[in-house]
């Protein structure tokens, strides 16, 4: 049984109440904020030592990757962060200069984006150090995006460039929270998603919730510069069109609109966000099934995105 498997299987019978919106199988929770009009969401989200960073790792990014995975979490859905809750789980030997300087990485980011570390909790993990964090935002109802909304017909973007993040973006990537309320205010938005587990992994979650399919091109994936360099140097056994699709750890955001706004979406977008890489991937189509197209043709996607255990 693999980690989404078990997830499934954790999830099937969750008790809810009428607050709940959107429950489990989202970028977030989903909850009535008891104010017309305004949703609340909800998201945690955990790193460890030796998985999510290793133990050369600067404590300043430590704290930046923690909070940041949730911030990430909460573009997705075009809203809003506010306050977080942090637990650290300390192993027996920690040096407190060094969580010092990790909740240091963890303010700078909170303070960039209007977030409150309002409290937590500290208890011990004898092996490693676990960082988990509770973030609490707030969207308007109207423009609370779901991965469950794409259509057939619509067009595929994906924000920034993929692949490679190991090298060191992982640990020093900017939410794309400006840039989601930027595209839920401007355009009709049907399904979104950040990109945690690789392109070919988190598509393959979005697809499954609007229970659609879709068509990739492979030479319109955006391919970073570290993917292209690690393949080259032979520092990777994967090409970098594999890495681009499976790596994970973009923190990017993968998106549909219509097919129609294709074309207006992009030119306002290099406007707005000049700095900022925008590339239409391909299309969503009604029938379902993941493929990706070459010179040779279309075939189905085998590559898979980061699993936690299988």
């Amino acid at each position: 049984m693999n980690e989404f498997e078990l997830i499934a299987q954790w999830t099937r019978s969750l008790p809810g109440n009428a607050s709940v919106i959107v429950g489990a199988g989202d970028d977030c929770a989903v909850l009535d904020s008891g104010q017309p009009g305004r949703y609340l969401l909800l998201k945690t989200d955990a790193v460890v030592q030796g998985i999510h960073f290793s133990a050369t790792a600067e404590p300043e990014q430590i704290g930046h990757k923690a909070l940041g995975r949730c911030l990430s979490d909460i573009a997705a859905m075009a809203g809003r962060p506010i306050a977080a809750l942090i637990t650290m789980a300390l192993p027996s030997h920690f040096d407190a200069a060094f969580l010092q300087r990790i909740y240091a990485g963890m303010s700078r980011l909170a303070e960039r984006h209007g977030v409150a570390i309002a409290g937590g909790e500290t208890t011990s993990n004898p092996e490693r150090l676990l960082i988990s964090v509770c973030l609490l935002g707030d969207v308007a109802a109207d423009k609370c995006i779901l991965r469950s909304g794409a259509k057939g017909g619509d067009a595929l973007f994906v924000t920034g460039e993929l692949g490679g993040s190991l090298a060191g973006r992982h640990l020093a990537f900017e939410p794309r929270l400006a840039e989601a309320r930027w595209l839920a205010g401007h355009f009709t938005i049907h399904a979104m998603i950040d990109l945690s587990d690789g392109l070919a992994g988190d598509l393959r979650h979005l697809l499954r919730r609007s229970n659609v399919g879709a068509e990739v091109l492979a030479r319109a994936i955006p391919i970073s510069r570290a993917a292209r360099l690690r393949a080259r140097a032979g520092s990777s056994a994967r090409t970098p069109l594999l890495a681009a699709l499976s790596d994970g750890e973009d923190f990017e955001l993968l998106f549909t609109v219509a097919g129609r706004d294709a074309v207006p979406l992009l030119d306002a977008w290099k406007k707005q966000f000049p700095k900022t890489r925008l590339s239409c991937i391909g299309k969503i189509t009604s029938a379902p099934g993941l493929k990706v197209r070459d010179k040779t043709g279309a075939h189905s996607l085998e590559a898979h995105g980061y699993v936690h255990f299988s």
